[in-house]
């Protein structure tokens, strides 16, 4: 898959609201009643990665969950982690 433009990421990101530009990735924060609730939902994040073999960075503490997302062989940002981002947010 080819690394995103610039100009293309700017359009994407609006089309996946609440997540951020971080350098060569996009991020986003989520926090929950409590570690359980997170946990349940990092399950259900493992779960698609494996479907998509697409996998974030991901981090936990206590009732956060935070977790990035860049193709590496492409070196940056490519309409792959824009449609994971969007099929995480239809988790919630």
């Amino acid at each position: 898959m080819q690394k995103m433009t610039r100009s293309d990421i700017d359009k994407m990101i609006t089309q996946i609201p609440g997540w951020k530009l971080e350098g060569e990735a996009i991020k986003k924060e989520w926090q929950f009643r409590n570690f359980s609730e997170a946990m349940v939902f990092i399950n259900k994040i493992a779960d698609l990665a494996e479907q998509h073999d697409h996998h974030p960075e991901l981090y936990n503490v206590y009732n956060k969950v935070s977790l990035k997302f860049r193709t590496h062989d492409a070196g940056g940002l490519t309409l792959r982690d824009f449609k994971m981002a969007a099929e995480i947010d239809k988790l919630l």
